[in-house]
């Protein structure tokens, strides 16, 4: 039987980025916030020390800050008239596990979307014309604009100590900048990340085809920084560590190192790891959450914590799956393209190629998790789409992330697999390659969604969420020409191998590890008839629940999402405070 617990005044379910961002607000301004995690607590532990910080088997190839398979997985399948099946390893992406989140063991790429992402549908209209969008993709605007988040870009930039280069100041084109960036009000914290060789083979061969690149925005300290609430980062040591740890020299921005030991020792904040919310328990007529239910992990114990006001800032899928659980809102259904929960699931279309200089010394090792130049000419709609088949689009950059001895090997295409050739080429070309590659857009379409899966469940009894999610023909003719492109900056470079780069087709395959941007499913809009949440991230449907994270994005961008999920969790934390003093409908 469940135990009954004390109300709390704010209960956060999910102990990642936004649930951060909204206690280190709340908090201080007197409210009480309980934050339950179904993850461990990592600080204080192995994951931020030496050596254990290194172990590139425990937490690189064994995933050790992401939630495990025998735990909970998914089922996916790439049609709704298809059987879905388990995914037995969920490599494809990593959703985050622990107090943090992904932000954890992210890269620490930071952008802004661009302005028309938040308008597209409106945008690719007035542009291209109506027609110009397919029938089945069921893009939409935001319901608010960049001038919006533009504020809390900034502050957020200024939080997370974000290194990087200007390239719009107040409208004032900046060189060293990127040339297509939405307008700042200031520059950047810090300045960029130390050059690579990479990178400045990169700057030289796209410089010969016209285009400028520019450092890549990086939540990686280039100095050390002390943010406006006196939190302080290291300096990046360029170890090549980031993706998949946390830093050892506090030097990676991370809700764990600037966020939280801001409310810890506070009377009114409480963090609870290990607790598993199962339900979200709404009153007797729907139009409000009374409590949540969850369980301790360690123990089996389940509880019921009542509360006046509830945040959902999980990862993505998580947000969905407790929606559909916890019957709030209507399921999405792709034959009628009635309901909103679960709808418009996207991914990201990313692709890449791989150089060999049998002249250059490359030196992989010395990475870091945003080091890299970068150009943004193909993105969305930085070039004109008129007769190309296709919308959207992605940056093209040369980043070099680590060069660790299980994950990096880069070989010439032909290399046998194992023996003493394989030995050779790895010997001959580690510090003599170097990758560029693709981080393109994932624009909805009406077969790709999440609902529940009517056969398989997990340890509690509950039905897995069900993943039906597919490349279409838009993702590859932009993946192709976006891949043209990168031929031709591989050729300016003077590459002696050139590897052909993979197009993102159907169907698509989990086995590789393509990104943690999985977006949508409690999508954000001004209509409550084609969205979840209104553009304050309120539900529609239950009033005093708000929603947060990138399953709030109606589509995604070619940027990496972190950038606008800050922008719109301080955003939310203000919204909160103003419910607070009001209970009421935000507009």
């Amino acid at each position: 039987m469940a135990t009954r617990l004390p109300e709390k005044e704010i209960v956060v379910i999910g102990g990642g980025l936004t649930a951060g961002l909204v206690a280190r607000r709340l908090v201080p301004a007197g409210r009480e916030v309980l934050v339950l995690e179904r993850g461990p607590d990592w600080s204080g532990s192995a994951v931020g020390e030496l050596p254990h910080q290194r172990d590139e088997l425990r937490w690189s190839t064994y995933r050790g800050m992401t939630r495990r398979e025998n735990v909970e997985t998914y089922t996916l399948r790439h049609s709704p008239d298809e059987e879905a099946l388990p995914m037995r390893q969920v490599l494809s992406f990593l959703p985050g596990f622990g107090v943090g989140g992904a932000a954890q063991h992210w890269n620490g790429q930071t952008w802004r979307f661009s302005e028309s992402d938040y308008v597209l549908r409106q945008h690719l209209t007035e542009r291209y014309g109506a027609k110009s969008i397919p029938d089945g993709m069921t893009i939409q605007d935001w319901g608010l604009t960049y001038r919006d988040l533009q504020p809390y870009y900034e502050e957020f930039e200024a939080l997370f100590g974000i290194a990087g280069k200007a390239g719009n100041l107040k409208g004032v084109r900046q060189a060293g900048g990127n040339p297509f960036e939405p307008w700042r009000a200031t520059e950047y914290p810090l300045p960029p990340l130390e050059m690579s060789e990479a990178s400045q083979i990169f700057k030289d061969a796209t410089g010969q085809l016209g285009y400028e690149a520019f450092p890549l925005p990086a939540a990686n300290a280039s100095r050390p920084y002390r943010n406006p609430d006196g939190m302080q980062l290291g300096q990046c040591q360029y170890c090549g560590h980031c993706e998949r740890f946390t830093c050892e020299a506090n030097a990676k921005a991370t809700p764990a190192s600037l966020l939280f030991p801001l409310v810890r020792s506070r009377p009114n904040f409480e963090l609870r790891a290990g607790a598993e919310v199962i339900r979200l328990n709404t009153t007797a007529d729907g139009m409000r959450l009374e409590s949540v239910s969850y369980v301790d992990v360690a123990t089996g114990q389940e509880f019921i914590q009542p509360g006046a006001l509830f945040v959902l800032c999980s990862y993505t899928l998580s947000n969905v799956r407790l929606l559909l659980l916890s019957k709030i809102g209507t399921p999405y259904d792709p034959a009628t393209r009635t309901g909103t929960v679960g709808k418009n699931y996207c991914y990201q279309v990313t692709s890449g190629l791989n150089m060999f200089f049998p002249d250059r010394y490359i030196n992989p090792f010395m990475g870091a998790g945003a080091l890299g130049f970068v150009i943004d000419d193909f993105n969305n709609d930085n070039f004109d789409h008129t007769g190309l088949g296709f919308h959207g689009g992605g940056y093209i950059s040369a980043t070099q992330t680590n060069g660790r001895p299980i994950d990096t090997r880069r070989l010439p295409p032909g290399t046998p697999r194992w023996g003493s050739a394989w030995k050779k080429a790895n010997a001959d070309w580690y510090l003599r390659s170097m990758s560029i590659s693709l981080h393109g857009s994932n624009y909805a379409n009406a077969r790709n969604y999440m609902d529940l899966d009517p056969d398989y469940k997990d340890q509690w009894g509950r039905p897995l969420l069900r993943i039906t999610f597919d490349f279409d023909e838009n993702d590859a003719r932009m993946c192709r020409f976006a891949n043209g492109r990168m031929e031709e900056i591989a050729a300016a470079a003077g590459a002696k191998i050139i590897s052909k780069p993979n197009v993102r087709k159907s169907p698509y395959d989990t086995r590789q590890y393509q990104s943690t941007h999985n977006t949508g499913g409690t999508i954000m809009g001004a209509d409550p008839t084609s969205s979840v949440v209104s553009p304050h991230l309120q539900s529609w449907d239950v009033e005093n629940l708000f929603i947060s994270g990138a399953s709030v994005f109606p589509q995604n961008s070619g940027y990496n999402p972190t950038g606008p999920v800050g922008a719109l969790g301080l955003r939310l934390a203000g919204d909160l405070l103003s419910y607070l003093s009001d209970p009421r409908r935000l507009g």
